[in-house]
Parts: structure tokens; sequence; C-alpha cells
């Protein structure tokens, strides 16, 4: 069992781009099937999926955004005495409470655009009023 990892189908429905989904798909590869985390270096993950250190921050953080990830940094103390930071460590989050939020977003979205039709139409109707 540590020369696979499983993917859930549901990835495929949340609108990730093709680099979201690999790096995702990177952490769920090293992630500790037991606490759901892990911590490799943005270079790390840059290089695992072809993707420059500044690319892979934007997709950590559209992840992190769209529930499927937590992150958290960390610290490390050199042989001198020395703090530094460390690492990210990412948690991956159930896919049911992103695709929960996933959800909501949509809900919001198309309630914001029938409230804009809805006064697109108030107004329109005002234009159409004798002495407005």
């Amino acid at each position: 069992s540590k020369n696979y990892f499983t993917l859930p189908n549901e990835i495929f429905s949340l609108g990730l781009s093709a680099g979201e989904i690999a790096v995702y798909a990177y952490l769920r590869c090293l992630e500790n099937r037991s606490s759901y985390q892990c911590w490799p270096s943005y270079t790390t993950i840059g290089n695992a999926v072809g993707r420059a250190k500044n690319t892979v921050m934007r997709y950590v953080n559209a992840l992190a955004d769209k529930g499927l990830i937590c992150t958290e940094p960390t610290s490390v103390l050199t042989k001198s005495g020395i703090k530094k930071n460390g690492n990210l460590r990412y948690t991956l989050r159930p896919i049911r409470e992103a695709i929960e939020i996933f959800h909501a977003r949509q809900l919001s979205a198309v309630e914001r655009a029938a409230e804009r039709q809805r006064v697109q139409r108030k107004l329109s109707a005002m234009d159409l009023l004798p002495g407005a």
C-alpha cells in the first residue's frame, strides 16, 4: 500500500486547473495516512510537478482557498541553535468539505447574478415610465 495512493473522483468536479490537481495529487502521495499531513518545500513540489516555485505557491494558495488543504508555518532549529522558518505543514482536508465549499460558492454566485438581473429589470422598468 505504500507504492500507490488514491485520488478522490470528486476532485475533477471542483473546477481545478491541471496544475492545482497535480499539486494536490503530489500532496496526497506524500501525506501521512494517519495524520493526513506532509511538509514538502515549494521547490520539492515544483520539481515533482514540473512547475516553478512561485507557480506552486499560487496553486497551494488556491487549494487552501478552495478548502482542499490547510497550511501551517513550521520552524526548525539549526545545529547552532538558530531558529529558522521551515516548510509549510500541509493538512489535507476531507473532500466532502471542499465539495460543500464549492457548492456554497456556486450558489452564492447564482444568487448574486439573480440579484443583478432583478435590479437591472427594475432600472429598465423605471426608464419606461413616463416622466421618469
